[in-house]
């Protein structure tokens, strides 16, 4: 059985800004940029008691809480400080799969040193953080990757929960549906409409049922409800996605987006020439005024070749758009995703070569 833990940095970019302003302790600290195009980064725990978020716009964040103090990020910090906890979780193992910048998942079945348990590995972990970064993490250990990300939010901040696989049942039936990874609010309402409140509720329901009303992600609750999660911990896992998006400082109409959209195509496409995997299929994401989220996507036969390529696929997507044409635009992104290995996909014609032919 898989030895798994689930490390979390308590409000990490805020407690970063806390630790190197010393008059930023104890205070609501808000990482974002003031102004009504910008969101929340990160807030610390003093914000968040007044309702402030990760994501909310940071103009109801200060509503929220006006005397938070806002400070605009800086990823080149934050990234330094990440590379210098993993190189912490790799004095005890190989296997570490970042999922972001303040938190990755370990598997400590066979660890690198003579740790009596995987709860001593992560306590040793807990205290190395601290000690050569001067934060605080939280740690959930488990037998697998779902039931160790649940346990590490149990005892936040500055905490550790354990859950042994004698206690998987116990620890998951009486606990909120809502607190299963995937369960946001519209699933929540659905599931709440079926009498489901509980991950034990959930244990009672057949798995064709929700299957039937919930496609894969049905079987995903299914598992979940019985703490079953045999997907391994996989470190360095090759890149699935790139994109790069802004946020515009007036609104826009769709038809005033193509410059964005041309430049926001060279830099995704510039990104990917740092890896050698080949992206296939191009997505615009837009934002309206109102914050709707709309994306549009299309996947040619072969892989953009060019930027240009990109670009024109881009816009023709943007074309894809129907809303009404008094509708504004807050944000657009372009990205690739469907990576795959060059070596899959090269000789293959370009998308223009074929419309040449």
């Amino acid at each position: 059985m898989r030895k798994i833990i689930h490390i979390d940095m308590d409000a990490f970019y805020a407690s970063v800004e806390q630790r190197d302003d010393p008059s930023l302790r104890g205070r609501p600290v808000v990482v974002a940029w003031r102004g009504e195009r910008s969101v929340v980064c990160a807030a610390s725990y003093e914000a968040r008691r007044f309702g402030v978020r990760s994501a909310m716009p940071a103009v109801r964040a200060e509503r929220l809480c006006p005397q938070a103090v806002f400070v605009p990020p800086d990823f080149v910090r934050y990234k330094a400080v990440s590379r210098q906890v993993r190189e912490i979780f790799l004095r005890h193992t190989d296997l570490v799969e970042p999922l972001s910048l303040d938190e990755a998942y370990l598997d400590v079945t066979v660890p690198r040193n003579d740790a009596p348990s995987a709860t001593a590995i992560a306590e040793t972990i807990r205290a190395q953080i601290r000690e050569e970064t001067a934060l605080t993490a939280s740690a959930g250990v488990a037998p697998n990757k779902f039931l160790a990300k649940i346990a590490s939010d149990v005892r936040k901040p500055d905490g550790i929960f354990v859950i042994r696989p004698q206690q998987v049942e116990s620890f998951l039936t009486p606990l909120p549906v809502e607190r299963v990874p995937g369960v946001g609010k519209v699933m929540l309402g659905k599931l709440n409409a079926l009498g489901i409140r509980t991950v034990g509720d959930l244990r009672q329901r057949p798995q064709a049922e929700l299957e039937q009303r919930f496609g894969s992600f049905g079987a995903s609750l299914y598992r979940r409800a019985r703490g079953i999660d045999e997907r391994p911990v996989q470190p360095d896992q090759p890149v699935q996605s790139i994109s790069a998006e802004d946020t515009f400082a007036t609104d826009l109409p769709l038809e005033k987006l193509d410059d964005a959209i041309r430049q926001l195509a060279a830099k995704t496409w510039q990104a990917t020439r740092k890896t050698e995997r080949i992206g296939r299929t191009v997505v615009l994401k837009l934002k309206t005024a109102q914050f709707r989220t709309l994306t549009r996507s299309f996947t040619p036969e072969t892989p953009p070749a060019s930027q240009e390529e990109l670009t024109a696929i881009a816009l023709a997507l943007r074309d894809r758009v129907e809303l009404p044409s008094t509708t504004r635009y807050r944000l657009v992104g372009v990205g690739l995703s469907g990576f795959r290995d060059r070596e899959e996909v090269v000789n293959q014609p370009g998308l223009f070569d074929l419309v040449r032919k």
